[in-house]
Order: C-alpha cells, then sequence, then structure tokens
C-alpha cells in the first residue's frame, strides 16, 4: 500500500494519456515526505492503476451542455487513494492536496474544451483482512 485507482468514463480515452497520468500520480505520491523528511508512501507498494468504464451515465446525460451550445459529451474521473494507517492528517492533507494539484494539470487544457468531473478521495484502514505476497519490496531495502 498506498494503491491509487482510477476509475474514469472511457469517453476520456481519445483525449488523454492515462498511462502519463498514473506516471505523474505515482510520482507525485513517492515525492511526499512527512514532517521527520522521511518518505511518505514505501516505493515497493505505490501503484497507480486506471479503468476505464465502458457505460456510463452522468448527470444529466448532457442536456445542460448541450443546451448551451456543447455537445454534452459528459466525462468523469474518481481517484481512490487508499492508504494504511499511522499518517498524520497534516501530511495526509499535504499528499492529497498534491495529487489533486496533479490532476488538475493533467486535465488542465482538456478542462478548458469539455465538462469534466474529477473527485479525489483518500481512505484509511483498518483492514479486516490484510495479505501481501510481494518479490518488489525488497528491491527498494538497500
Amino acid at each position: 500500500m498506498p494503491h491509487l485507482v482510477i476509475l474514469y468514463t472511457a469517453n476520456l480515452d481519445a483525449d488523454t494519456d492515462m498511462t502519463a497520468l498514473c506516471r505523474s500520480l505515482a510520482d507525485t505520491m513517492l515525492a511526499q515526505r512527512d514532517e521527520a523528511g522521511l518518505a511518505v508512501f514505501p516505493p515497493g507498494g505505490t501503484r497507480v492503476l486506471a479503468y476505464p468504464a465502458p457505460h456510463y451515465a452522468v448527470s444529466d446525460g448532457g442536456a445542460a451542455g448541450r443546451a448551451a451550445g456543447g455537445n454534452g459529451d459528459y466525462a468523469f474521473v474518481y481517484l481512490n487513494l487508499r492508504i494504511a494507517r499511522g499518517r498524520s492528517e497534516p501530511v495526509k492533507k499535504a499528499a492529497g492536496d498534491a495529487l489533486m494539484a496533479c490532476a488538475r494539470a493533467h486535465f488542465a487544457t482538456l478542462f478548458e474544451r469539455r465538462h469534466l468531473g474529477i473527485t479525489l478521495q483518500v481512505d484509511e484502514g483498518p483492514e479486516v483482512f490484510d495479505a501481501k505476497w510481494s518479490n518488489i519490496h525488497p528491491l527498494f531495502k538497500k
């Protein structure tokens, strides 16, 4: 952990590079530091995954957008960061602010051309069950 999952309307695939967004968000997560200057998120556990929703309904289906002279093709991006407990409130807020700034920067030009909603939510334990098996973490223990 942390895992950042992005769910988005598939109508965005033609307009943006979601792989680039994933890399930018992962880099933003890895750049976060706590009050002692230590990494907030472990490199071996940081994952960002994006999934397009081929079937969706957003808002009023575009009626207001068409009435305002647009095509009414609304888009939506939901980012959900799941983290384990143990980080301070200021550290969690700083990470959330940094991730939202990263997403806003990525979609800035698209935001000017189309109707788009972005939501970022940070969820924190407690986990009911948590099992892991990975040979990635040892790469960063040098």
